[in-house]
């Protein structure tokens, strides 16, 4: 009958022997020959689950490991756009656009900053910047300059019955849409 126990013990997977605690961390090392995850994968992905200060760490150690990058420096920047920092976002946004003028989820984010610090007339100048480099290819960075536009036009255009501005990155060579709070 104990052989039986602890047989059963064994085929679930644990060591009926062992006392000490299940270890409720993450592992802290990989198996030899495995990779880690890419810092900026992490952070898309923990962007994408609503998880901003996360990302933005997970981005930084992108920048440790990859360099700083426009790709990075851009995900840096729209991170700080999703937690509030605006003046640090834009910082870093320009950074970007200076790096590499053809990097279009950068002028966009950094379109989406200028508007909501006020700077209208700007922030149609770089959303149009972002869909000259873009082709025009992009619904969304459409949209934003249609918004954008419409309020340097008209001050006091409404903007209630309309979405709010849509942030965009670059994941796997394509543009997915981030949700804006």
């Amino acid at each position: 009958m104990l052989a039986s126990v602890v047989l059963a013990g064994c085929a679930s997977g644990t060591n009926p022997f062992d006392k000490s605690p299940p270890n409720p961390y993450a592992p802290t090392a990989l198996k030899r020959g495995e990779e880690a995850v890419d810092g900026l994968t992490v952070g898309h992905r923990l962007t994408a689950a609503g998880e901003h200060e996360l990302a933005l760490k997970a981005y930084l150690r992108a920048a440790s490991e990859q360099g700083v990058t426009v790709d990075v420096l851009s995900a840096i920047g729209s991170a700080n756009l999703q937690l509030g920092r605006l003046g640090q976002a834009e910082r870093i946004l320009r950074k970007a656009t200076e790096m590499d003028g053809s990097f279009v989820p950068a002028w966009n984010n950094l379109g989406v900053v200028l508007m909501e610090t006020g700077q209208i007339a700007e922030a149609a100048r770089v959303f149009q910047i972002a869909f000259g480099v873009d082709r025009g290819q992009s619904a969304q960075i459409r949209e934003n300059l249609r918004l954008a536009l419409a309020k340097s036009e008209n001050p006091d255009y409404d903007q209630t019955h309309n979405d709010a501005f849509a942030l965009v990155r670059r994941g796997t060579g394509d543009y997915l849409l981030l949700s804006q709070i």
